[in-house]
């Protein structure tokens, strides 16, 4: 067994009993832990199972235990965009320009030549004008092609229209054409461009109602000969040609890219995906395989997973409980006040976690995480409350996800940390309840620093939901402070703890004890108000609750009260009793103030630390005074019954605390330095350490954990304190008598 584990074992030897100090208490305590981790985080990392058999009718309604996608909704929405995308066309300039020229030209050519029989001519534009359109639309796709701006899809769509659109001109007009004239043709020539270029503008997508518009446009025409305006028609019909054609691979492209940009369509967690007695069909079978919801197909992984975290947190609060010096380490109460704690914060969390959903996720900044951090921080120990603190924010990283991307949300565990440890911060060492109002605006206002943060850093955020996000923070906070003023003195009353606020409430001079003390024992009273000064002081310079021990002066002589005369502090202008009766007699009114003040303590419920202050102060030291007046007595009377020294000792029991031990000490110091007329720094400084070694040799500090490092600290403080109280002061002269007149 360690050093250290002995000293805490005889520190509470007189209280080693009960559940309260049980190692297997302990051990079911934190299992208890670590059931409380498992069975929160149960829910959302761990499904639910069922028993279903396709076909048959659902004897429950299963609500989805996270989001999920809805393929089946998805896909539908998929064709639905793609069903809503309009066919898409390709507007294609195919140079009828050039086009116009070489036929013209052709037929100057030709019509020139008197070589050639009419017959021939017929015969040569039979042949070569359908040619040169075929030959013209072919290099234009040629170049189309090259171009690499078309697709071979929309290539071959638009041979395939030209080919189908095609005009053939009638069997006359080649009679007609050898018999233009060479102005007949110069005429007619920017006529056909115009016509052909202005109908061509338009997208065409059926050529006959193009060719349709041209016999009107001939006619408004400036051409006056019949023929030629018959022979610019057909040649316009021939030339004129569809522009626009239908793209089916864009077509395809736009609807693909239609269906990619459907976002898909979701089970929310907690919808509704089998009601009472729906049929299971295979699409609702399909969806709870998906979610693992089916018993027989039930993946054991996430319980396992989640048994090995629950243990590693437990464990981390173990390991830090076992390697401290506090209470806590051998004191099963307040690992129950622990783990009571974490409940009530889990539960907090849980509660606001039911109203939470996808549409409004920053509802989870509502709840009062740093509760359970600063209920902590004041009842037990700060840093303890830091390590909580750590496990409380991931936990609510988990508890708070509601996307399930990931198993933790780091949102809400990044805020969680920030206010809980904003609150241990700002809680240490608090002495009044506006410091609990103080730390849950502080959480407040950093809840909301980090969520900006976190706000400004996605850079993708909507007005809307950064201001609830802010505003569910501020509340968060104020809930915070309303929960822990509520719970402080259940715990308080509950657990027998007293708190630094507890504490400062309890040296109100109004309280009922301090005015009877005050009223009915005045120098009691200014005794012990000084014994709290010089026992603050050396409690803060061994790091000792100074707090504590100024509080517990105030009541450690509150038993004087029972019988103040008896007292020598309170013996002003009247006979000391205690020169009239038997000292044994004497001796039993001292040694019974110390009892009496537990009574009266018990009766207004004072907490046990002060109990304990007023019980152990004297521990069991020795009545000098009325000892060796009995000794004397026994000695002028001739008796020889014997004087045992064990009968002029208070009862007990010594000191089990520093707490304790440095009060008993100031109570002797401050009492026999106020018995010195003109106390010195050399007095002063011997009579400090004579008391602290006479209690040291008489093996009072034996069963609290106080060094002679510390009792060095001590010493030294009380002198320093005490130099401050006994300073030397001003002497100021008398008044010189008045001059005599005229002198």
């Amino acid at each position: 067994m360690k050093k250290n584990e002995v000293q805490m074992r005889g520190k509470f030897h007189y209280q080693l009993n009960g559940w309260k100090y049980s190692a297997g208490i302990r051990v079911l305590l934190f299992l208890l832990l670590a059931l409380i981790f498992y069975m929160s985080l149960y829910v959302k990392l761990v499904p639910q199972v069922y028993d279903i058999v396709l076909g048959t009718t659902s004897e429950k309604t299963i609500y989805a235990p996270r989001q999920i996608e809805n393929a089946v909704a998805t896909e539908q929405a998929k064709e639905d965009a793609a069903k809503r995308v309009q066919p898409v066309y390709r507007i294609v300039n195919l140079k009828n320009d050039t086009l116009i020229d070489v036929i013209y030209d052709k037929l100057l050519q030709i019509n020139a030549d008197e070589e050639v029989k009419f017959d021939d001519k017929v015969s040569i534009y039979r042949r070569v004008i359908p040619q040169l359109i075929s030959d013209t639309q072919n290099q234009s796709i040629k170049s189309l092609r090259i171009s690499g701006q078309y697709n071979d899809l929309l290539l071959e769509q638009i041979g395939q229209g030209l080919a189908e659109q095609n005009y053939p001109l009638p069997e006359e007009t080649y009679f007609k054409l050898p018999r233009l004239t060479k102005d007949d043709l110069a005429a007619m020539r920017p006529v056909t461009k115009d016509i052909v270029n202005k109908l061509m503008n338009d997208q065409i997508l059926d050529a006959q109602t193009a060719r349709a518009k041209v016999a009107e446009l001939v006619n408004t025409s400036n051409l006056t000969k019949n023929t030629s305006r018959e022979m610019l028609t057909e040649i316009a019909r021939a030339l004129i040609t569809p522009n626009k054609f239908f793209d089916q691979k864009g077509t395809e492209d736009a609807k693909g890219q239609a269906r990619e940009s459907v976002k898909p369509v979701y089970i929310n967690k907690n919808d509704v995906l089998v009601k009472v007695g729906d049929v299971i069909t295979e699409e609702i079978y399909a969806r709870l395989d998906k979610l693992e919801l089916l018993k027989d197909k039930a993946n054991y992984l996430p319980q396992l997973g989640l048994c090995i975290l629950s243990a590693l947190l437990s464990f981390a609060i173990y390991m830090f409980v076992r390697q401290s010096t506090l209470p806590i380490k051998y004191n099963n109460s307040q690992l129950v006040m622990l783990i009571l704690i974490f409940l009530i914060n889990v539960i907090g969390m849980k509660l606001i976690s039911l109203v939470q959903n996808l549409d409004y996720p920053y509802i989870g900044y509502l709840a009062p995480t740093a509760l359970g951090s600063i209920l902590i921080a004041i009842l037990l120990d700060a840093p303890l409350a830091f390590i909580a603190s750590v496990l409380f924010s991931l936990m609510a990283s988990i508890i708070f996800n509601t996307e399930h991307v990931l198993l933790f949300d780091y949102r809400f565990g990044l805020v969680s940390l920030a206010i809980c440890f904003t609150a241990v911060f700002t809680i240490q060492r608090a002495s009044q309840r506006a410091t609990i109002l103080k730390a849950g605006l502080m959480i407040a206002f950093f809840s909301m620093l980090t969520i900006t943060s976190m706000l400004l850093m996605e850079d993708h955020f909507q007005k809307k939901e950064a201001l609830l996000s802010l505003s569910f923070a501020a509340a968060g906070g104020l809930l915070t402070v309303v929960f822990v003023i509520g719970l402080l003195p259940f715990f308080e009353v509950a657990f027998g703890i007293l708190s630094p606020l507890k504490l400062v409430e309890l040296s109100n001079p109004n309280h009922p004890l301090l005015r009877k003390l005050l009223t009915e024992t005045p120098g009691t009273y200014h005794h012990s108000v000084m014994v709290g000064n010089l026992s603050e002081a050396a409690a803060e310079s061994i790091g000792a609750d100074g707090l504590l021990c100024r509080v517990g002066s105030y009541y450690h002589d509150i038993g004087k009260t029972k019988r103040p005369s008896y007292f020598i502090e309170n013996q002003t202008n009247i006979e000391n009793p205690h020169d009239r009766i038997d000292p044994n007699l004497s001796k039993s009114i001292i040694i019974a103030h110390p009892r009496d003040g537990v009574e009266m303590l018990k009766d207004y419920k004072m907490p046990k630390p002060l109990r304990d202050i007023a019980e152990q102060h004297h521990g069991t030291t020795l009545l000098h005074y009325f000892y060796h007046k009995a000794i004397k007595q026994a000695e002028d009377e001739g008796s020889e019954k014997e004087i045992r020294e064990e009968d002029f000792r208070y009862p007990g029991p010594k000191a089990q605390s520093k707490e304790a031990a440095i009060v008993g000490i100031a109570d002797s110091v401050e009492a026999a330095v106020r018995s010195l007329r003109n106390p010195t720094l050399e007095q002063i400084d011997s009579m400090v350490h004579k008391i602290i070694k006479s209690r040291l040799d008489d093996g009072q500090f034996n069963e609290c954990d106080l060094t002679l490092k510390e009792l060095d600290k001590i010493a030294k403080t009380l002198n320093e304190t005490l130099l401050g109280i006994f300073h030397s002061r001003i002497e100021y002269p008398s008044e010189l008598a008045p001059k005599k007149s005229g002198a």
